[in-house]
């Protein structure tokens, strides 16, 4: 008990420092170096294996009250860009994991799980579940929204700038109008929606699926939000996974895997050049058939998250609420299906 205390109190201390000093996924990525640094130095951290059904369980909550029925009006408008958009992101999920499977010394479902293009905190906790290496995973994901909140956009601004592509000639009306957003925010609300996804989240884990409790808390917040407008996860309970999640994996990490993190050089070199061009040429097939502009196109291929290329695509003068709506059907699509698939195919070798 009194490890469990101080792993927490580590983990939510550099959290919140990593995430005051606005760090990309400052509170799981604080937690995951604090706790791995007491837990290498003294061995005393300590995290019971359920945490990591709790953290999937929160996380599918919060994945699962995003979806609003003002989305799933836009779908059939953009049903086109979103199964371009999420078959290439899976052949990339595939195609890179495999070559990093081949020139590095992980194993097949770590290497995939690397490159699975969902959230930070969520990823490494199936991974987990799944079996793979979640500091490594951890790592991974980290360079990975780095690259799609700090690099991708200014790759793509650059590139307009010295192309002078001009983004007024898109064939394509902007959808600019605000998501309509549930007023559902009570303690009725949260505590129906805590209930819901916990006996669903049970219930998964112990269904044959890889990462159970995740799907089925997700499907059944999203039923509950779209059915009944009745779900509502404030965004404490995240950062609280978060900060869960990251003292989880920082509790397995020891001196070992430090030595091994030099074997991620060559796989991150791999991972970093798929998504930029993924971004490039995927962008150039929907701005192709879809009339996206280019910019447009190439933001809805960013492997960041929704609330961030909100901020990111106004930043650079794309106000088209399409790609919000692309980037959240991406991460409930991609972390719900593709540790499916990956599991399927890891079965098979």
């Amino acid at each position: 008990m009194i490890n469990l205390l101080i792993t927490l109190l580590v983990g939510g201390a550099l959290g919140f420092l990593f995430y005051k000093q606005k760090i990309s996924g400052g509170l799981m990525i604080g937690a995951v170096v604090g706790v791995a640094f007491i837990n290498i130095l003294f061995a005393c951290a300590f995290m019971p294996n359920e945490t990591k059904t709790l953290v999937l369980i929160i996380a599918g909550a919060f994945i699962g009250s995003t979806i609003e029925k003002s989305d799933l009006k836009r779908l059939p408008y953009i049903a086109g860009p979103t199964i371009v958009m999420l078959l290439t992101f899976l052949i990339l999920n595939l195609l890179v994991g495999t070559i990093i499977y081949w020139v590095s010394p992980l194993d097949l479902v770590t290497s995939l799980m690397t490159v699975v293009p969902g959230g930070i905190s969520d990823t490494p906790i199936i991974a987990a579940a799944m079996g793979a290496d979640a500091p490594k995973v951890a790592v991974m994901q980290m360079v990975r929204q780095v690259l799609g909140i700090g690099i991708l956009p200014s790759l793509i601004l650059t590139y307009h700038t010295r192309k002078k592509i001009i983004d007024g000639d898109s064939k394509r009306e902007a959808f600019t109008a605000k998501r309509k957003k549930s007023s559902t925010k009570s303690w009725v609300a949260f505590l129906t929606t805590i209930i819901v996804s916990l006996i669903f989240g049970v219930i998964g884990k112990y269904s044959s699926l890889p990462a159970g409790a995740f799907v089925f808390s997700i499907l059944s917040v999203m039923a509950l939000k779209l059915v009944f407008d009745f779900a509502y996860l404030p965004r404490w309970a995240k950062q609280g996974a978060q900060v869960l999640s990251g003292a989880y994996i920082g509790s397995s990490i020891t001196m070992t895997d430090v030595f091994e993190l030099q074997f991620l050089l060559l796989p991150l070199l791999i991972s970093v050049t798929g998504y930029i061009l993924n971004c490039f040429i995927t962008g150039k097939i929907i701005s192709k058939l879809y009339g996206f502009s280019s910019k447009e196109a190439m933001l809805i291929t960013t492997p960041a998250g929704a609330s961030d290329m909100a901020l990111i695509s106004s930043d650079l003068g794309v106000q088209n609420t399409d790609i919000i709506i692309l980037q959240i059907i991406r991460a409930v699509v991609v972390m719900t299906f593709f540790p499916q698939i990956i599991s399927v195919i890891c079965s098979f070798f």
